[in-house]
């Protein structure tokens, strides 16, 4: 990827088979919204729909996170989506660590390209990828670090939400956080 353009990662992203997952995929899956956008939201991978689809965050997670999203003014062109791996892992486990690492320089790239002020983990498996390897979800979850220029927050994933009503209030708090950080950096 010598030229730092979209074209140069989707070509290198779409010819890929450093790990297994290359095997599986019906497609991959880069990610969707602005290119220029302030705040990058990270998953894990994509799933099923995404898998079928070719698009991150279609699936019922996905409509949730569009829903968070518009709740505090956001929206696919104020953000950009993506995931750690590019290609669904099977019956969508967690990502392993070698499928991690293959895909790391692919996230890097984006890094460049977008240029965001806030990278935002959506749950365990991205803020323990990108934060720190040792971060708690429970317990970290809405505290704001510094890293390499960056602005990070993790919340709960959107699948985590489907699956238990509770960690909904949370998950709003941290979303209005992101939102007045974002305004911050705006009005400076």
């Amino acid at each position: 990827m010598a030229q730092k353009s979209w074209e140069a990662l989707e070509e290198t992203c779409y010819s890929c088979k450093k790990c297994r997952l290359w095997e599986l995929r019906t497609n991959v899956v880069i990610g969707k919204g602005n290119p220029k956008a302030d705040i990058l939201f990270v998953g894990e991978g994509p799933g099923q729909q995404e898998d079928l689809q070719g698009q991150a965050f279609v699936g019922a997670a996905g409509k949730l996170l569009d829903k968070m999203l518009a709740s505090v003014g956001l929206s696919l062109e104020t953000v950009y989506i993506t995931n750690i791996v590019k290609c669904r892992p099977p019956g969508n486990r967690d990502p392993q660590e070698d499928e991690k690492q293959a895909c790391l320089n692919y996230l890097r790239y984006q890094l460049k390209l977008i240029e965001p002020k806030i990278i935002v983990c959506l749950g365990r498996v991205a803020a323990t990828t990108i934060i720190d390897p040792e971060f708690r979800i429970t317990r970290q979850r809405g505290i704001w670090f510094s890293k390499k220029g960056y602005d990070f927050i993790a919340t709960y994933h959107p699948s985590a939400l489907l699956r238990d009503e509770e960690k909904k209030r949370p998950a709003w708090e941290d979303m209005k956080a992101i939102r007045k950080r974002w305004d911050e950096l705006k009005g400076q």
